[in-house]
């Protein structure tokens, strides 16, 4: 018998072993580790035994040990196992796609992200300049840009269009307005294009304008795709994520997972929420959800936005602006035209999730959904980030059994310039992760990458601590909002599982779930949080496979 021994360096020795007296087979067995289990007592085991990719049995060590007689033996050497991290809202295609253009994440200034994307350009000399990750909130100027600046002179003849962190606006050149036929004037539904006092476009477009623009870019080529998908899967393992809930994607980009997937390149778990589009909703909604026999990809849910972001202005509030004044956001969605579409897709039996950052969002939706659902069910209709939510509409999540969908790094990105945009007292009802999750008692955690980073253990600490990597502010961001460690981590295990119906194989380490499991080098429940950051991910195991293992340096 092969035993594979992980030290604490994560140096992989192998020796042999006596199988003595074993009757029962496994193909692995996981020893001498600590096992958070997230069942139903919430034990923690020391051994894990797995066949044909689930978990047989879970126990203490001696008793694992003695039982069964396995293929591979994984001394732990003390590590910690936690059910297979899952990310309940991302988007990974957005993610992958963006490992061909620029990337401006961290940017201080306008001009040093024009010197990233030329920089860029000159690596990627045809076609489109892409960029993605910007944030006027960042730079010391926090005005949106303007092309007139740099831009235009830059890219006299190449179309560029770079994308805000969020995804909900662009900032773009003259080549590229006018490639999309965009003027002063033109009218977009659901969008805004900025101009500037000279009565120009300043190339900053919100939310259905940046939509409109983004169309114009081609799709790249179909085998460099894939080749960021693989990258992007590996990444996502490597921080310990086993599955991912992306939410809106066209059918293309499904049918290419699900390709990646069948010839084994792809080996992370999906769960896919259908973009809002005419030709993805008849794609979908005819057939029915789509529950794939071997646990890989699931389409059973829809995804809506009813506004925008906050950064860019575009969450619809109740109340205007703190620092704009004459706008209170956008809505995205004619509200009847919402209202069928919804009814349309609670008729083929899928999930409803739908973007609502601002309070007036928020509250429309739940209005809509409680007439729908009349009282407690199990639909599990999500509201996505649910980022200001006005006291008095709180109870509705509990009267329609809605799930607050959150991602708690949002509120220790957007703490330094919440309050310009909410106003001291509205900030209050922004980012209230505890009082969400007081209504059903649960709700599932993601990251929203990559308008966020992927890893998930900054989700952990961000829920707990309240503070950014940098351990501002002191005591926490509105700390009474923040999350306990076991709330924390059921967020990203059990009960994001239960937001997208997967709470019967999925987010536990117990008899007959799936062997997925992350394994990593301290507890998070029982860590100093000074050390929160410093967790490492050892190894990322999926259908009793490791698919991530951290080499010693």
């Amino acid at each position: 018998m092969m035993r594979l021994t992980l030290t604490v360096a994560l140096l992989t020795s192998v020796t042999l072993g006596g199988c003595g007296f074993r009757g029962n087979h496994a193909d692995v067995v996981l020893h001498n580790g600590v096992v958070l289990t997230l069942d139903a007592a919430s034990h923690e085991a020391q051994a894990i035994a797995v066949r044909s990719g689930r978990v047989v049995e879970v126990g203490p060590e001696r008793a694992i040990l003695n039982k069964y007689h396995a293929d591979t033996e994984i001394d732990l050497m003390g590590a910690v196992v936690v059910p297979g991290l899952m990310d309940a809202h991302a988007h990974f295609v957005g993610f992958a796609d963006g490992l061909g253009a620029a990337d401006l994440v961290g940017t201080t200034s306008a001009d040093e992200v024009l010197d990233k994307v030329l920089a860029h350009a000159a690596l990627f000399p045809d076609g489109w300049v892409i960029g993605r990750g910007w944030d006027q909130n960042d730079w010391e100027e926090t005005q949106f840009p303007n092309r007139a600046d740099r831009l235009d002179r830059l890219f006299p003849d190449r179309p560029v269009i770079l994308e805000r962190v969020d995804g909900h606006a662009v900032w773009c050149n003259a080549v590229a307005l006018e490639r999309a036929g965009m003027v002063p004037g033109l009218h977009i539904e659901g969008g805004e294009l900025l101009v500037a006092e000279d009565g120009q476009l300043t190339g900053v477009l919100i939310d259905g304008a940046a939509d409109s623009l983004q169309a114009w870019v081609p799709e790249p080529d179909s085998v460099l795709r894939a080749g960021y998908f693989k990258e992007a899967a590996r990444r996502l393992a490597a921080v310990g994520l086993t599955h991912i809930t992306d939410a809106g994607l066209e059918p293309q980009d499904v049918e290419a997972i699900a390709a990646l997937q069948a010839s084994g390149e792809l080996p992370l778990r999906f769960a896919i929420m259908v973009a809002d589009r005419p030709e993805a909703l008849d794609h979908y909604l005819s057939q029915g959800p789509i529950i794939d026999s071997a646990g890989m990809l699931d389409v059973r849910a829809v995804k809506f936005y009813m506004d925008g972001s906050l950064g860019s202005r575009g969450a619809s509030l109740l109340e205007p602006y703190s620092d704009r004044t004459e706008t209170q956001g956008l809505f995205l969605q004619d509200e009847s035209d919402y209202i069928e579409k919804v009814k349309r897709v609670q008729a083929a039996g899928f999930q409803v999730a739908t973007h609502c950052i601002g309070d007036a969002a928020v509250r429309r939706v739940l209005g809509i959904y409680g007439d729908l659902l009349g009282g407690v069910n199990d639909f599990r209709w999500r509201i996505e980030h649910a980022q200001v939510v006005h006291r008095d509409d709180l109870e509705a999540f509990a009267a329609h059994t809605i799930i607050p969908s959150i991602q708690p790094t949002h509120a220790t990105s957007d703490m330094y310039w919440a309050g310009q945009r909410l106003g001291r007292n509205r900030v209050r009802r922004a980012y209230i992760y505890k009082s969400l999750q007081s209504q059903l008692g649960w709700l599932p955690l993601g990251t929203d990458f990559p308008v966020e980073g992927i890893a998930p253990l900054r989700t952990f600490y961000a829920a707990v601590e309240r503070k950014d990597v940098e351990g501002y502010p002191e005591g926490g961001f509105q700390s009474e909002e923040a999350l306990d460690r076991m709330s924390a981590l059921k967020g990203m295990t059990s009960w994001a599982a239960l937001a997208c119906f997967r709470e019967h194989d999925l987010g536990q380490i117990a008899p007959g779930y799936r062997a997925d499991f992350t394994v990593l080098d301290r507890n998070p429940l029982t860590v100093p949080s000074s050390a929160l950051l410093e967790t490492r991910v050892l190894q990322t195991w999926i259908e009793g496979k490791r698919i991530f293992e951290r080499q010693a340096r």
